[in-house]
């Protein structure tokens, strides 16, 4: 069935190179600057920003956080694909960290919800927190999740078909046990304003 919708300009290393390129200005950093923050060479981030070069997510986490925000928003900001539907064979949408790992976009552009796909080989050595609530759900394999807290941390094995809910303001990490596992990351995204009534506001 025809839909009419037609695609727009996809996602590609120069439009990325230039969100990145226009946040570092914005921000006031020289390229050095940015290596040192990041640890990345410069000759490097001047490659990506020039759309010479791709990047890992995990390259790219480490750039955002440099600029202050996140490879999601990134990614969504150099994404101008009007398409609600992302296809599966599309490579536009996809970011390796290793050889056996990929990590895929399921919203194109810039929306208020965002889902990630991770599958193969996934380490916890970095801890996010985010603005907003996030749920992760199991598809293959299994996860090996950390939920820190001031009462500790809470410490959970994921299988395929669990699901965790993340409430926002929570740090958590997590790692993938088998390279067959499969997760889905879902949340609103950390740079949309989300207003909530309480009950009594309903009820008025």
């Amino acid at each position: 069935m025809t839909t009419g919708l037609t695609r727009g300009k996809t996602l590609d290393s120069a439009q990325l190179g230039g969100v990145i390129r226009a946040a570092r200005l914005e921000k006031g950093l020289t390229l050095a600057q940015m290596s040192e923050q990041t640890g990345l060479s410069a000759s490097f981030l001047s490659q990506l920003e020039n759309g010479r070069t791709n990047t890992s997510l995990r390259s790219l986490q480490t750039v955002a956080d440099a600029l202050g925000t996140t490879a999601t928003v990134l990614l969504a900001d150099a994404d101008t694909d009007a398409d609600p539907v992302a296809r599966a064979d599309d490579e536009l949408l996809t970011l390796s960290d290793e050889p056996d790992a990929q990590v895929r976009s399921l919203v194109r552009g810039k929306k208020a919800l965002r889902g990630l796909e991770f599958t193969g080989s996934a380490h916890d050595d970095r801890e996010f927190t985010h603005a907003h609530d996030e749920i992760m759900y199991v598809i293959d394999g299994s996860a090996y999740a950390t939920l820190s807290s001031a009462d500790g941390d809470r410490e959970e094995t994921l299988r395929a078909g669990d699901s965790l809910y993340i409430d926002a303001g929570v740090p958590h990490r997590w790692r993938a046990l088998s390279d067959d596992t499969r997760v889905l990351l879902f949340s609103v995204a950390d740079d949309m304003v989300i207003r909530r009534s309480n009950r009594r506001e309903r009820e008025k």
